[in-house]
C-alpha cells in the first residue's frame, strides 16, 4: 500500500509541477502582449498608415474605369500632346511646380498654366480631371508613379496636377511604355454612374478648357 500511495503523490506532484510550468508560461505571454498592446495604444509603436494604402489599388482611392473604343476593347495611351494639364505645386518648396510643369512640357504635355495650389501641406500627389478626361487622366498618372487619381465634377478637358510632398520623380519614356501601348484599368475600377451616384468632389475653380 505505501509504494501505491507513494506513486499517486509523485503523479500528483508531476501534475502540479506541470500545471505550474504552464500558468508561468500564459503569464508571461498575456504580460507581452499587454505591452505591445500598450505601446500601440500610447502611440510609441505606430502603424504606417499611408504605408498600407500603397499596396491598394490607386491607393485605395475609388477611380473610374478607362474609357473604351466602341467595340468595348481597350484604348491606347492618350498622345501626351492632347493631355491639357494645370501644374500646381502643394508643396513648401518654392519653384517645385515649375520644375514638374517644365519637365512635363519636355514630355510634350500641354502644359497651360504652373501655379501654387490652395494649401502647401499636400502630402500626396493628386491628379484631378473630370468625365471627360478619363484617359488622359490615366496617361498623366504613367509618368508620376506616386500620385493618385481623383474625379471630380467637372466637365472639361482640364486635368489638374497637384504636387505633394510624395513627389521625387518623373518616369522616363522607356519607363512608361514597359506597360503596353493600351491602357489597363486599374484593379476594382467603378463605372462613371456609379462614382456620381456616390457623390463627386467639388472642382476647383478654373477656367474650362474643352
Amino acid at each position: 500500500m505505501a509504494e501505491e500511495y507513494d506513486e499517486r503523490e509523485a503523479r500528483k506532484a508531476y501534475v502540479r509541477r506541470r500545471q505550474k510550468i504552464v500558468f508561468s508560461i500564459t503569464g508571461a505571454i498575456l504580460v507581452v502582449v499587454l505591452i505591445v498592446a500598450s505601446l500601440f495604444y500610447t502611440g510609441v509603436i505606430q502603424v504606417d498608415q499611408q504605408a498600407k494604402q500603397v499596396t491598394k489599388p490607386n491607393y485605395g482611392v475609388a477611380v473610374p474605369c478607362a474609357a473604351k473604343n466602341e467595340d468595348g476593347t481597350a484604348m491606347k495611351w492618350a498622345d501626351n500632346n492632347s493631355v491639357i494639364l494645370r501644374v500646381r505645386n502643394g508643396t513648401k518648396f518654392t519653384g517645385l511646380g515649375a520644375a514638374v510643369g517644365e519637365a512635363l512640357k519636355d514630355r510634350q504635355f500641354d502644359v497651360r498654366t504652373i501655379d501654387t495650389y490652395t494649401s502647401s501641406k499636400v502630402a500626396r500627389t493628386t491628379i484631378y480631371f473630370g468625365v471627360n478626361a478619363i484617359n488622359p487622366a490615366y496617361t498623366i498618372k504613367e509618368y508620376i508613379p506616386d500620385a493618385v487619381l481623383v474625379m471630380d465634377d467637372r466637365q472639361d478637358r482640364l486635368v489638374d496636377v497637384v504636387i505633394g510632398a510624395t513627389f521625387n520623380d518623373l518616369n522616363s519614356e522607356k519607363e512608361v511604355k514597359k506597360h503596353g501601348d493600351k491602357i489597363k484599368d486599374f484593379e476594382g475600377c467603378q463605372t462613371v454612374d456609379a462614382l456620381q451616384k456616390a457623390g463627386l468632389r467639388k472642382a476647383d475653380k478654373h477656367t474650362d478648357i474643352n
